[in-house]
């Protein structure tokens, strides 16, 4: 039977992580307590950013600016999965998918972004120490976060655009817990390999290039650092970049573990369960590393909550 042609296709099914029913409590609350901590640690570090003056300084400007594209990031995804499973419905209508897949790489790309901006923040702390305040000025450092912005902006409307070329068949199943444009290129009735092409292209430009900024930032700190003579010297320039980097292996780490699962796992429901990392774990552990391993972050926080007390 030849599948008919909906290019008018009103909503999609959203399959989710399990089709076991009784595993939906437990998903639920592993939703919905992964969300609350993220939102409420991401918001912790904001307030702390905002109104303690020891940390009003280009570091923990683009820290506070990573924090909130975490928080937009989860909540793309999760408050869907959530009040899915609560009604016991898997349908996202078409309009409520293209806005999940436009902010999805938004704040995703902008994440990457403010990660590069952030190496780069460092390198030119280590690396030219003496000309730090004159480089990373105010207005800089606000029009490398705008910068930021409209690139992720772009990124996400090309990603848009090609979506909405798109035209699906009676077959509306997502085997995933959010709008995927992969899954949803394999959904459609009209041929994609130019849009499948186009994908990767624009993910190696917009990922490549964030990639090569770190690890040129970091290709010259570590040139710098190591003709530092004093080990204290060294320790001292390396503990500035440990919470960042550790944030950038897991960021990259988790994604590029997704594209890997996708690419060696026929199927697309483990390929749900491997996104989870990049889209849950991830936001919710990088408060947590910023502020265990950050002492001007934990000393701000105490402050923070001793006048509370």
């Amino acid at each position: 039977m030849e599948p008919q042609n909906l290019t008018g296709v009103s909503e999609f099914l959203l399959l989710g992580l399990s089709e076991d029913l009784e595993l939906e409590p437990f998903l639920f609350g592993l939703f919905l307590s992964m969300y609350l901590i993220t939102v409420a640690g991401n918001l912790l570090i904001i307030l702390a950013v905002t109104f303690d003056s020891h940390l009003h300084s280009p570091m923990y400007f683009f820290l506070s600016n990573l924090s909130l594209a975490d928080i937009g990031f989860i909540s793309t995804t999760v408050p869907k999965v959530l009040v899915n499973i609560q009604t016991q419905s898997k349908s996202i209508t078409y309009a409520y998918c293209l806005t999940q897949v436009s902010f999805l790489y938004l704040f995703g790309c902008l994440d990457s972004l403010l990660l590069t901006v952030m190496a780069y923040d460092r390198f030119v702390a280590i690396c030219h120490p003496l000309h730090y305040t004159v480089i990373m000025n105010p207005h800089f450092c606000g029009l490398l976060v705008l910068l930021s912005f409209f690139i992720s902006l772009l990124d996400s409307q090309l990603h848009l655009l090609m979506v909405s070329q798109l035209t699906f068949c009676t077959n509306v199943e997502i085997p995933h817990f959010f709008c995927d444009p992969p899954q949803l290129f394999h959904l459609a009735c009209s041929d994609t390999p130019t849009n499948t092409i186009l994908l990767y292209c624009i993910g190696a430009i917009f990922g490549g290039v964030p990639v090569s900024g770190i690890l040129f930032s970091y290709t010259r700190i570590v040139s710098s650092i190591l003709r530092v003579s004093s080990s204290g010297g060294k320790y001292k320039a390396f503990s500035t970049c440990g919470s960042h980097l550790l944030v950038i292996c897991l960021f990259y780490g988790t994604g590029l573990g997704v594209y890997l699962s996708s690419t060696v796992s026929s199927s697309a429901r483990n390929g749900a369960v491997a996104s989870v990392m990049y889209t849950l774990v991830t936001p919710m552990l990088n408060p947590f590393i910023y502020s265990l391993r950050n002492r001007d972050i934990k000393r701000a926080l105490q402050r923070s909550l001793s006048r509370t007390t």
